[in-house]
């Protein structure tokens, strides 16, 4: 009898010793890919990446088309709270700038056109809401987290990363920094 509890015991702990080195190991598996990751990272100063993505109507939006004024790029989820707080801010401020040359351009992070059109009615979205469905420009832009916003200006390049939620009053700072002369 002795014996048979020794080998169940031997044998629990060979188990849940396995079960801990394949975690260590999917641990720091996770650890080296995310920090040795080379992807290209969009930072302050470069040109913006440029895509083509279309809007809620069918239309079709390419950033450099906006060569020459500024860009308020703000990705964004339907799911995301900071994202519903800040957008009744981007509109009002979106009415205000938009004939001062100084457009928004909301990326979605592919969600349905159901869940965001519904989203854009419930809140009287009217600036140009897109949906990146293959997560390539969110790729392209390195977004974590959301929201993210980045400021471009009339010459195209970056001019701010925003990693977080707005006030008006900041939205509205920040438009006028990418304002065209």
């Amino acid at each position: 009898m002795s014996q048979e509890r020794d080998h169940k015991r031997k044998k629990r702990m060979f188990v849940r010793t396995a079960i801990l080195v394949v975690l260590a190991a999917a641990i720091i598996y996770t650890i080296i890919t995310n920090v040795t990751a080379t992807g290209d990272i969009v930072e302050v100063g470069d040109t913006a990446p440029d895509f083509v993505l279309t809007d809620m109507d069918g239309n079709a939006h390419k950033l450099s088309d906006y060569r020459g004024e500024g860009v308020f790029l703000n990705f964004w989820g339907t799911w995301c709270g900071p994202c519903k707080r800040e957008m009744p801010y981007m509109e009002e401020m979106y009415k205000e700038f938009e004939q001062k040359g100084v457009h928004v351009l909301a990326v979605n992070i592919a969600e349905s056109d159901f869940k965001v059109k519904s989203f854009a009615d419930t809140y009287g979205l009217t600036f140009p809401i897109v949906i990146d469905k293959t997560n390539s420009v969110r790729d392209a832009y390195n977004i974590r987290p959301l929201p993210t916003t980045f400021l471009v200006g009339p010459d195209g390049k970056v001019k701010k990363i925003i990693k977080q939620e707005m006030t008006g009053d900041q939205i509205r700072e920040h438009m006028e920094s990418i304002m065209p002369s």
